[in-house]
């Protein structure tokens, strides 16, 4: 097994993420099998307890880990299934030991940092890393760990010693660390800067880890005098300096190192040198390039809690773009903030209520993603009553499904006070209801989660058609309410059309409304599975919808097909790349290599 360790320096946010998930696509395309690990230095067990505003949203394995973004990155970029222990924390490793300690293992020891824990997160990275991602069989050839988090965090102090540990105990020419940086560019003087990466790679080797290659960031590629510079100082070979400047979509990422030959540096340092062939990239720049030059606008709004914060909805806003691009349409999010649709705010903020609804009434489609606590419900509500009687293409995600439910019983069936009595114990007529199986105590890793069967009970229905009429799909799950069996035949006389359902048939999985263009929501969470090439049909469905083209992808042959015959292969499109002035990867947000540093 040959070990690939990406570390960042200077600044959180540069990019590692991205950076590592490029790497694998370029090792991937040399003819390598890859697989990734995220270490996150947090005391958190794992991400499900976080704050969208503190970390970003939380990713969904199928296994239902509840994991940092990155691993969704990882996902997305590898087409990789990867595991909850592939998210290693320093709440997981201390429980391990203490666990261990416990059981009697270290009978006689004085548990320490040195050399128990160190000795259990090096021991967990083999373990994981032997684990096949990729659908086939034996482990990978290489494993990608991104160290979360900046080097002299003291937060990481044990995950460098151990990493240093591992350095010699895998030995010579099967570990490469790549070292990603800042070189700013100070307006005042015009220049880019090495003093930030000298002493970060200072830094770096003090504790005991020295960087094969530097990945510097940057507005602009290095020029060749600082690339001296930064070789001089570091102790770093000219040749394994690369510019990871920015680019209209993190698509080119992989395509920048290969022309920088990162391939044939990273396969010398693993002695790899005469297995890997010429990296073929052609599918990934030219689905970069189309992306780039998209002109015709689909706009989508987004009606959230966490709009603030592009990363608390980061695979929404990937599906979404995954599926512009297979309908060959340039994505526009319009980011509205749920409280604001609200009377409260009419009252209180009314040019703010104005802009939000002005938002609203102005996009192609509305999309209502996820989210937890009542703040903004009410608005979500109104804003799927408007998609359901403005005949605007809807798609609500788990708690957007359960938003789409509860205005169906209050506007149709005339049941004023319905709600969800995640909002409302109280309620006469509660829609949405906590599932039995929860845990009402403990809110780590008890929610339902994961991988889950949904089976269609509607044949004939837009979402059965947009997944290829197949009987069943598994997708991934991350809630705590559903909607009440008890309201469900009420709903259905009313018009109201579940789609599928679970393998007890008692559990709402898809609704629809068959009277609407477009009007579906799903309990589960289709965003997590979806793959550039491979958009997630009901995004793809939303998209088509919203474009006026939905009959083009729902037929027998299924959306992927329509996907696979509009996805870009060997097709260059002539011209600069040029960031658009209103979408693309960057939606409104600084999502992407676009306007200074990229998101993870």
């Amino acid at each position: 097994m040959k070990y690939v360790l990406v570390t960042g320096g200077v600044v959180s946010g540069l990019g590692k993420g991205v950076t590592a998930s490029s790497i694998g696509v370029l090792l991937k395309a040399c003819g390598l099998r890859v697989t990734s690990i995220k270490i996150d230095p947090y005391l958190n067990t794992d991400a499900g307890t976080m704050s969208p505003f503190e970390h970003g949203e939380v990713f969904v394995l199928d296994d239902g880990g509840e994991v940092d973004l990155d691993l969704g990155n990882y996902e997305r970029f590898l087409d990789i299934k990867l595991t909850r222990d592939n998210n290693i924390t320093t709440g997981k490793i201390y429980q391990h030991v203490i666990a261990k300690e416990r059981k009697g293992d270290y009978l006689g020891k004085t548990v320490q940092v040195v050399p128990h824990i160190t000795d259990a997160i090096q021991e967990w990275i083999e373990r994981v890393a032997a684990i096949p991602v990729d659908g086939e069989d034996g482990p990978a050839d290489v494993c990608v760990i991104e160290l979360g988090g900046t080097i002299g965090d003291i937060e990481s102090a044990p995950f460098i010693e151990a990493l240093g540990q591992f350095s010699y105990r895998v030995g010579q020419g099967n570990f490469c660390l790549v070292h990603v940086s800042l070189v700013p560019v100070l307006n005042v003087v015009g220049e880019q800067k090495t003093k930030p990466t000298q002493h970060s790679v200072r830094g770096l080797r003090g504790l005991g880890l020295i960087p094969d290659i530097l990945a510097c960031r940057s507005t602009k590629a290095l020029e060749e005098n600082v690339k001296e510079k930064l070789a001089q100082f570091c102790h770093v070979p000219l040749e394994n300096i690369f510019t990871l400047y920015d680019v209209p979509n993190i698509w080119h990422i992989p395509r920048l190192l290969k022309d920088q030959k990162a391939h044939l540096v990273i396969s010398k340092v693993l002695n790899l040198a005469s297995i890997v062939k010429e990296p073929s990239l052609e599918e990934w720049t030219s689905r970069a390039e189309l992306c780039a030059n998209l002109h015709v606008p689909v706009r989508i709004a987004v009606v959230g809690k966490y709009t603030s914060l592009s990363d608390a909805y980061l695979s929404v806003l990937k599906a979404l773009l995954h599926a512009a691009v297979a309908c060959r349409k340039k994505l526009v999010v319009d980011w509205v903030p749920a409280c604001d649709l609200e009377k409260e705010t009419e009252k209180e903020n009314p040019n703010a209520y104005k802009a939000a609804w002005k938002l609203l009434k102005g996009v192609d489609g509305v999309l209502v993603p996820g989210g937890f606590g009542d703040r903004g419900v009410e608005g979500k509500i109104l804003a799927a009553k408007y998609a359901r009687e403005s005949k605007i293409p809807f798609l609500g995600i788990c708690l957007g499904m359960q938003v789409a439910v509860i205005e169906f019983a209050r506007s149709v069936l005339c049941l004023h006070d319905a709600d969800s009595t995640e909002f409302k114990p109280e309620t006469k007529h509660p829609c949405i209801v906590f599932m039995p199986e929860g845990s009402r105590t403990h809110m780590g890793g008890t929610m339902r989660l994961g991988s889950r069967k949904s089976i269609f009970s509607v044949k004939d229905s837009k979402s059965a058609k947009l997944y290829g009429n197949k009987t069943f799909v598994d997708e991934r799950h991350r809630h705590r309410y559903e909607v009440n069996p008890d309201m469900v035949e009420r709903l259905e006389k009313a018009g109201l059309s579940f789609a599928a359902k679970d393998e007890t048939g008692k559990r709402m999985e898809i609704v629809e409304l068959p009277s609407h263009p477009f009007f579906i929501g799903a309990q589960f969470h289709p965003e997590y599975k979806s793959r550039p090439g491979k958009a997630s049909p009901l995004f793809l469905g939303l998209i088509a919808a919203s474009c006026g083209e939905l009959d083009s992808v729902m037929n027998p042959s299924s959306a992927h097909q329509h996907l696979i015959s509009n996805c870009p292969k060997n097709v260059f499109v002539n011209g600069n790349s040029k960031k658009a002035s209103n979408g693309l990867a960057d939606v409104r947000h600084n999502n992407g290599y676009c306007n200074g540093l990229y998101t993870r």
